[in-house]
């Protein structure tokens, strides 16, 4: 019998060692809370001369297990009694734990390991040396908090360690919940005033460590802007008592408002949390760890702990996140101590800045509707006159129309009593303008910061200069009706320069794009509606969250409350928007889907493959006979070169191949037509609320066809996941089903293991399965995630024994994108310290290949995100597919490395390509497919021309279909190209469908076109016949080509350059006389056969 060990590391191991450089003392207190340490040190300080000598730490600085195992030398080892406050329990502090617990058994130490959640843990009690009555008493002591209590704590303590301490006197004087004011302290509920209220909940920790001094200087402000402003403290939000105090509190004056700056969620059981009641809207604020020279510095903004606390739970609660308020600043070292405490100390500008947001929502909800001056926003995204209003899986054209009327008939001001018909808008939103004269925003230009202000006229020079200037004013793409405004987002730059500018945040935006939004401000609009996924303003430079004034979106936007109506489907590119924008992102449906028609050769092809299977075993002379009709038939309809099947494959692995083709085809299913919002249950209601300034109930993101019916109905406030809890346990079962298929196909089509695969991540989708892409690379490597048994998060990694894994370890380089690096950088790092640790393994090179060092998490440079290549997706040279490849290499060159740190490495990128023997990309959604978004083809083909560029030989490109969980399936990526066109693009049923969206539906049957050409300009790999058979299904249908003509005439000649730039280049040979005259394109004008 052979014992096989896993080797577990925690998460901590990823942390700088640190010496606090503490000496001996008899008592020793440690805890992750500031307040927690105040109260201790104002509780010595207060007893000082009965008291023992005493040592206050933050563990924060004891995370890494050689800062552990110094401290416990230097300063534990020689101590009487140890009292440790934990929040979140052992996997809070694992490593420490355990060797302080040794310690304490071995050494005859008072240890009292304490839960500060006010819950009793059975597990915190079994580590600790005292009796449960000291330890109850003790936990009382930390809870009631202030420093009496804090030092009766400690006098508890050094007598159950067998030292002196003398008489503590005096009592608690704060209650668990309570009211409060500056200048005040705790108060009896106020009486009720006119002033509308604004209510802020907050720690009853900050008001008995005497840590008030954010609350104090946020109420104050309030007040100076004519609200009655008062505190609500409790000991959290889920603590006993705090839901039925707040009731009371709002009974006994509701709240105009409410301000939260306690962390997490407060949900509960029932799905709802005490602040709920009120039904105003709730504003989050974040109390940073960090100090303010760090935050300054940041371009992420929070840290990861401090974003999942106080952004991302609280996004679960339906919150609108209002910014940063405070930063944390040590107070002098006391040398008796010999430590600094940490304390809270408000931002004045912040503030000021929360306060205007705060305001801004109220003035919305008290101005009737009638009087409501609204802009209703349209994305230019990508670029391209005919795809204007651009949104994924929404008409918003029709959106905006639908919209209108609803507010017509909530009583708004819409001018006429209809809007123009969805494609008459579009043809309108082209070529109408509302102007705004040059001299108006040289004057707003004065609000902006000095220093933004000369990034503008360095990158853009003077206004005079913006294309967007006719005639000495701006000239937007606008029209009003009513009260409403609906006018398209501009460019944030020249469109010809899109590459450097589109989704990067280190580009300021040019004159035309900046006027725009002053222009918004000055006609006081009260509130922004972005219509549908996605825009640019949530994208501009700045902060990735927690923004300053110098951040573009707030210098734009300024206060005013934004809503976004945005698919249900993508919680990434949502929470960009709620974080970045304070946006209340409400999701809407997918399009309805519908399944495939199998094409009429293909049906020939599915009837001789049910004869083969009929006759198999019962007829071998027709069975062979039939085999023949097949793979003839296959061959006719192009099929075989879908397949890449080799006329010399054997009969089973053709039919075999061949059946399954057919079937995945026959299985399909796509989005019939676009969603229109407000056709879905909830999405009007929603929408009407937020603008009305009231609280929005929250929903979760995912999608409605693979299992999520939870984020129906539509219209509530979209929240995502915790990035701690990321790979769930369910995700990661699931992705070792992923990386089983992946290499059950690269055997089928290699025979061999893959050596090393490179895998594609993206931050959406990620948030939409909870990690299972990544799961999918941990299990191929032979890693599988550590997660808390209580909170379920995720706290390190166990290495998978080859004798478990059944096979080598598979060499995996992730290639992350921007929104994934930014919100789930714990997961770098986890991966980059699982290889880490896989190099110091005992195995041979040929199993484990992490024994070559390197890095293995890669991405953009910080700050950055998409790829950069539009111009070389156009260019269909030989130079262009060259320079798409480095525009993937520059975007894909910073590494990240075990402890979060960036660092540009394109050698090491380089050789992690050229080494690398398959590409693989997941994806999980059934309403979308790779040809419906440019993403698809400037990542995965855009992989293979860097390789290219490299002149390397382009490793197995995979695409896998996890859009059923129960059936994953790796399919090559000219498999997948050609499933999708055959299901999808080629059916006459998708054309009708978007037949019925006028100008956006134009603009979609153009997007296939387009995205069908990026990846046979990147791979070099698309057979012809595909492009034969959309031109058969658009260009060569009579009703196509004349619903274009009409509904969006650019469209249609896009659509026909198109496609005669790819004959005339070579990457589209069509042998079909029809459209060689169609296209004009003279046979002999077209190269060899690709």
């Amino acid at each position: 019998m052979h014992v096989v060990f896993r080797e577990s590391h925690g998460l901590e191991e990823t942390d700088t060692p640190f010496d606090l450089g503490q000496s001996p003392a008899d008592i020793v207190v440690l805890s992750f809370s500031d307040s927690d340490l105040g109260a201790f040190a104002a509780g010595w300080t207060r007893g000082k001369a009965t008291l023992p000598t005493t040592r206050l730490a933050n563990l924060v600085a004891l995370r890494h297990p050689l800062s552990v195992d110094t401290y416990l030398e230097a300063t534990l080892s020689q101590a009487k009694g140890i009292l440790i406050r934990l929040i979140g329990g052992e996997a809070y502090w694992p490593y420490g734990l355990a060797a302080v617990q040794d310690l304490a058994r071995r050494k005859g130490i008072a240890l009292a390991v304490l839960p500060a959640d006010g819950r009793e843990d059975p597990r915190l009690d079994a580590l600790s040396t005292l009796p449960i009555s000291t330890l109850r008493r003790l936990c009382a002591l930390c809870d009631a908090g202030g420093a009496i209590a804090a030092q009766a704590a400690l006098s508890q303590l050094a007598l159950a360690a067998g030292l002196y301490a003398g008489p503590v006197m005096g009592e608690k004087t704060v209650p668990d919940c309570g009211w409060y004011a500056p200048q005040e302290g705790v108060i009896a509920p106020p009486p009720f005033a006119t002033a509308p209220l604004v209510l802020v909940s907050f720690y009853r920790s900050y008001v008995t460590s005497a840590d008030t001094a954010t609350i104090d200087t946020l109420i104050l402000t309030l007040r100076a802007q004519g609200f009655a402003a008062y505190g609500l403290f409790v000991p959290s939000l889920k603590a006993a008592g705090a839901t039925t105090f707040i009731a009371q509190a709002f009974a006994h004056w509701p709240p105009s408002t409410v301000i939260n700056a306690t962390a997490f969620s407060a949900k509960s059981g029932q799905g709802t949390t005490p602040l709920d009641g009120a039904g105003v809207p709730i504003f989050q604020i974040a109390l940073s760890t960090a100090r303010r020279k760090d935050w300054a510095s940041a371009e992420r903004g929070l840290s990861p702990a401090d974003l999942a606390m106080h952004v991302v739970l609280p996004e679960v609660d339906g919150r609108i996140f209002a910014g940063i308020a405070s930063f944390k600043s040590p107070i002098k070292r006391d040398p008796d101590l010999e430590f600094s405490r940490f304390a809270h100390r408000a931002d004045a500008e912040r503030i000021t800045a929360i306060v205007a947001r705060v305001k801004a929502w109220y003035d919305l909800g008290q101005t009737s509707p009638s009087q409501r001056k609204l802009a209703l926003v349209l994305s230019t995204y990508p670029g391209r006159a005919h795809n204007l209003a651009h949104a994924v899986g929404l008409d918003a054209l029709a959106s905006v129309e639908r919209l209108v009327t609803d507010l017509a008939q909530a009583g708004y001001d819409t001018g006429a009593p209809e809007v123009v018909p969805s494609n008459g808008l579009g043809e309108r939103l082209l070529h109408q303008r509302l102007s705004w004269p040059l001299s108006a925003y040289l004057t707003a230009l004065k609000a902006l910061p000095q220093a933004q202000r000369d990034i503008l006229y360095t990158a853009w020079g003077p206004p005079e200069e913006d294309p967007a200037v006719q005639d000495g004013s701006f000239a937007f793409a606008a029209l009003t009706q009513g009260n409403m405004l609906i006018a398209l987002q501009p460019e944030r730059g020249d469109v010809t320069a899109r590459d450097d500018q589109y989704h990067d945040l280190a580009r300021v935006p040019c004159h035309g794009y900046v006027a725009f939004y002053l222009w918004l401000r000055a006609r006081q609009i009260a509130a922004l509606v972005h219509m549908g996924a996605h825009g640019t303003l949530e994208w501009l430079p700045g902060k990735a969250v927690a923004l300053s004034q110098a951040c573009w979106p707030e210098i734009l936007l300024g206060p005013c409350p934004v809503i976004y109506p945005f698919i249900v489907n993508d919680p990434g590119e949502a929470a960009q928007a709620k974080r970045r924008l304070g946006a209340v992102t409400l999701g809407h449906i997918p399009p309805p889907l519908r399944s495939t028609s199998l094409p009429l050769s293909l049906e020939r092809l599915e009837r001789l493959l049910d004869e083969y299977s009929t006759a198999d075993g019962l007829d071998p002379a027709r069975r062979d006979r039939l085999v023949d009709a097949i793979r003839v038939e296959a061959s006719a309809a192009g099929v075989n070169a879908d397949l890449g099947l080799a006329d010399d494959a054997s009969p089973a692995e053709a039919i075999t191949r061949i059946d399954r083709f057919v079937c995945d085809i026959k299985e399909s299913q796509y989005g019939d037509g676009l969603h229109i919002y407000g056709q879905s249950a909830g999405e009007t209601e929603g929408l009407l609320t937020a603008l009305a300034g009231r609280f929005v109930a929250p929903g979760p993101a995912g999608s409605p066809y693979r299992g999520r019916t939870d984020v129906l109905p539509t219209g509530r406030n979209l929240y995502s996941v915790d990035p701690r809890s990321v790979p769930s346990r369910g995700s990661y079962a699931q992705g070792i089903k992923l990386a089983q298929e992946l290499v059950r196909r690269h055997l089928q089509e290699q025979g061999d293991y893959p050596r090393s695969v490179v895998v594609d991540l993206w931050g959406s989708a990620t948030m939409r399965t909870a990690g299972e892409e990544f799961a999918m690379a941990l299990h191929l490597a032979g890693l599988e995630p550590r997660w808390d048994a209580d909170s379920e998060r995720v706290s390190g990694f166990e290495i998978t024994p080859l004798a478990l894994l059944g096979r080598p370890r598979i060499d995996v380089t992730l290639r992350i994108s921007g929104l994934f690096r930014d919100v789930f950088p714990s997961l770098a790092q986890l991966f980059e310290a699982g290889a880490a640790a896989l190099a110091q393994r005992d195995e041979t090179s040929s199993d484990n290949p992490y024994i070559a060092k390197g890095h293995r998490v890669f991405g953009p440079k910080p700050g950055l995100y998409g790829m950069g290549m539009t111009k070389a997706l156009d260019d269909y040279s030989d130079q262009g597919r060259l320079d798409a490849g480095q525009a993937w290499m520059a975007a894909s060159e910073w590494a990240l490395d075990a402890q979060g740190a960036s660092v540009q490495d394109r050698s090491g990128l380089e050789a992690r390509l050229l080494g690398s023997d398959a590409f693989a990309h997941v994806q999980d959604l059934i309403e979308t497919d790779l040809l419906l978004a440019s993403d698809y083809a400037s990542h995965e083909g855009g992989f293979a021309s860097a390789v290219a560029a490299l002149g390397g030989q382009t490793p197995e490109l995979y695409h896998i279909d996890a859009t059923d969980p129960k059936a994953p399936r790796a399919r090559l990526q000219k498999e997948e190209i050609a499933r999708v066109v055959r299901a999808r693009a080629s059916d006459p049923a998708w054309a009708d469908g978007m037949m019925r969206h006028g100008f956006r539906g134009g603009a979609e049957i153009a997007a296939t076109l387009d995205n069908l050409a990026a990846f046979a300009h990147l791979t070099r790999n698309v057979p012809a016949h595909l492009f034969d058979l959309y031109y058969d299904a658009t260009l060569g249908r009579a009703d196509v080509k004349t619903f274009l003509e009409k509904q969006n005439p650019t469209a249609l000649a896009a659509m026909q350059t198109r496609f005669q730039t790819l004959a005339e280049v070579g990457l589209w040979i069509t042998r079909r006389n029809s459209i060689i005259a169609a296209l004009n394109v003279e046979p002999a004008d077209i190269g060899p056969q690709i």
